[in-house]
């Protein structure tokens, strides 16, 4: 199967990665509690992710609870050399699907544990601490105690390498203090564009940069102009959000997520859509729309 994942690669701790990786969020139920609508789906959407170069995913064992993980493994188990598989602690799932914050000690050392045991892994590659103060996105507050029991784990081998998620530009300082830290994972758009100056800043330390949320949080005025450039280029809107990414700076990671093969195949695509300056000053109009 030809690889359609563009050679451009970005440092993630201590490997390169292809800038357009796999979030593996949506093969979970609903809000990502659940098992898989269709879990051979699932694993076939996996497998060709792989197949088509890419390198890199983005994972939680809390997305399921426990379910996303273990078909990873079904899927991919053992694993390719060269493919980096990135997870999350620092939140649990309450009975009815809740995020709720689990900072202790305890919390963090289990959460490693069980992405160990359902990956089916000696040591995580890379594991991001996922801030969870506020309900609305990221919110000031100290980070430092379980940033430290992530830290004690790592100096045990079963963390490699330590990465931030929701998290703000004080806190992202506040653990440079701490650990070395190696990819910050933030929403972060064509629209939604508060982190720019954090983007702008990580690149200048060789820091990557995961974006979420890639289409999300539109309106219908930010819709249509994005829908213009995209009818211009022949591509989907979506194709569009993920080049004007992966233009906006070369730190820039991506992880889009999807169920289905031919969404894995448009999204892979992007890697092609080439922007001119005249659509980039374009979706620059859209934040501020």
């Amino acid at each position: 199967m030809a690889n359609q994942v563009e050679s451009t690669r970005y440092k993630l701790g201590a490997r390169t990665v292809s800038r357009i990786g796999y979030g593996a969020m949506q093969l979970a139920g609903p809000n990502a509690f659940g098992p898989p609508t269709d879990r051979k789906a699932a694993v076939a959407v996996l497998r060709e992710a792989i197949e088509r170069g890419v390198d890199h995913i983005d994972t939680s064992d809390i997305y399921g609870p426990h379910t996303t993980n273990e078909v990873i493994r079904e899927a991919l188990h053992p694993y390719r050399d060269g493919v980096l598989i990135a997870t999350k602690v620092g939140a649990v799932r309450g009975p009815g699907g809740s995020w709720e914050a689990a900072f202790s000690a305890s919390d963090i050392e289990r959460a490693v544990h069980d992405n160990l045991r359902n990956l089916a892994l000696d040591v995580l590659e890379l594991v991001n601490l996922r801030v969870m103060f506020s309900a609305m996105g990221p919110a000031e507050g100290s980070i430092a105690a379980p940033l430290a029991a992530l830290a004690a784990l790592q100096r045990r081998g079963l963390v490699r390498h330590i990465g931030l998620s929701n998290v703000t530009p004080a806190q992202i300082e506040e653990a440079r203090g701490i650990v070395e830290i190696v990819c910050v994972q933030n929403h972060f758009n064509v629209a939604h564009r508060r982190d720019d100056a954090i983007v702008d800043e990580l690149a200048a330390r060789g820091v990557a940069y995961v974006p979420f949320f890639p289409l999300g949080g539109f309106s219908p005025v930010q819709s249509a102009l994005l829908d213009a450039v995209a009818a211009r280029r022949g591509a989907t809107p979506m194709q569009v959000a993920l080049a004007w990414l992966l233009r906006r700076s070369p730190n820039i990671l991506l992880i889009p997520g999807t169920k289905t093969l031919a969404h894995l195949r448009e999204n892979l695509a992007s890697a092609s859509v080439e922007l001119s300056d005249d659509d980039v000053r374009a979706l620059g109009r859209i934040a501020r729309g």
